[in-house]
């Protein structure tokens, strides 16, 4: 007899066939080049891994894996259009083939989950075969997670700059300001200022290890066209968990209004919760640096350097030459700190009676948004 049938005896043995499922209470294992199919539930309550063959699942009915203790599944195999859900987290080692039907997992628990390991991959996925809830990846950098929900495969692309010990994701097609996901809604009118728009058809939860790039695509499902006119707008933003606010994670857009994708900037999973599409306001429409007269006399009129727009874009760096080109001054994060006195440069003569009257030009960055604004003012000081 085979060993893949002295497998199955062993299985009914001592592991029970019941009328709801294989239950294993002890150890189970799939040889290599074997394999174990089941048209019924699995309840693991034992030991179910070093696992080198593969196990299928096929049922034209409702299919579920639960029980007490992760299986770790070398090969799987999935045929069940009416879908497999996760009671227990299931870890995959090799190969997972889609076939037919969604496999699901609990929305309001993460920590179950469709998990591959550092050397798992998977082929198939698709609109009709795809996890609808969460999955976890293990000891990998680049990674496509095959996530969506009951209509559509919505996949989410990981670049990471170094291999991330775990990262996790999941799909919502719901507004994130009822999203019951976290212990706050996601409030799409709490934003930075280089946001104009946030869509309120989706979001991903996503969380890493690593500084990363992710990669996201729009359909005619998003509705694009509810949050501009133009597709070369579009960014990703993604909820701070300390600011509470959206924040701008920058990106590149490739497509239409009806479909395309964009491509973050490097961020730290870390800081954030979800993520989801926005657009860019332009802070060219935003901050006007006019030139300056400053009189730094004490009257309380022009007596600093005053940019109220800058408070807009805390993340800014202000540097001021001489007309020589000499820097005299510099500041991260400027609040109106100039009036008049140089902290920069050695060549700057009589330092404790400020600087002489004369043409000053300024450069201020908005590190955010790599732009740069130029500007000069008149500086009296006698």
């Amino acid at each position: 007899m085979k060993q893949l049938s002295l497998n199955f005896l062993l299985l009914m043995t001592f592991y029970g066939l019941a009328q709801e499922g294989v239950h294993n209470m002890g150890m189970m294992r799939i040889y290599a080049e074997e394999g174990l199919g089941l048209h019924t539930n699995l309840v693991n309550n034992g030991i179910f891994d070093g696992n080198l063959g593969l196990i299928g699942f096929y049922s034209d009915g409702a299919l579920s894996i639960s029980g007490n203790f992760v299986p770790y599944l070398y090969d799987l195999e999935v045929l069940a259009p009416n879908n497999l859900h996760l009671e227990v987290s299931v870890s995959v080692e090799n190969n997972h083939n889609f076939i037919l039907g969604n496999i699901t997992t609990p929305r309001n628990n993460s920590f179950t989950s469709l998990s591959y390991q550092s050397n798992a991959f998977y082929v198939g996925a698709g609109n009709i075969s795809k996890v609808d809830g969460y999955v976890n990846m293990h000891g990998q950098q680049n990674f496509i997670f095959p996530v969506g929900d009951t209509e559509q495969l919505r996949p989410l692309v990981l670049h990471s700059l170094d291999i991330n010990q775990v990262a996790l994701c999941a799909y919502y097609f719901e507004d994130p300001n009822r999203a019951t996901l976290g212990p706050e809604p996601f409030n799409t009118n709490a934003k930075a200022p280089s946001i104009a728009n946030i869509s309120t058809r989706e979001f991903w939860h996503f969380q890493g290890t690593e500084p990363t790039t992710v990669q996201i695509s729009w359909n005619p499902r998003s509705m694009m066209n509810l949050l501009t006119n133009d597709a070369n707008k579009i960014v990703l933003v993604g909820w701070h968990r300390s600011t509470h606010q959206w924040e701008n994670l920058g990106g590149g857009p490739t497509g239409d209004l009806a479909q395309g994708f964009v491509v973050s900037d490097v961020f730290d999973p870390n800081d954030y919760e979800v993520i989801t599409f926005g657009t860019s306001n332009d802070p060219e429409f935003i901050v006007d640096l006019p030139n300056y007269l400053l009189t730094p006399n004490g009257d309380g009129i022009n007596d600093v350097l005053e940019i109220p727009e800058l408070e807009l874009f805390p993340n800014n760096h202000m540097r001021i030459f001489d007309r020589y080109g000499l820097l005299v001054f510099e500041h991260t994060h400027y609040t109106n700190e100039f009036n008049g006195y140089a902290t920069e440069g050695d060549v700057v003569i009589s330092r404790n009676r400020g600087l002489p009257s004369g043409v000053y030009f300024y450069v201020v960055t908005l590190d955010d948004h790599g732009y740069e604004y130029q500007g000069f003012f008149y500086l009296d000081n006698d």
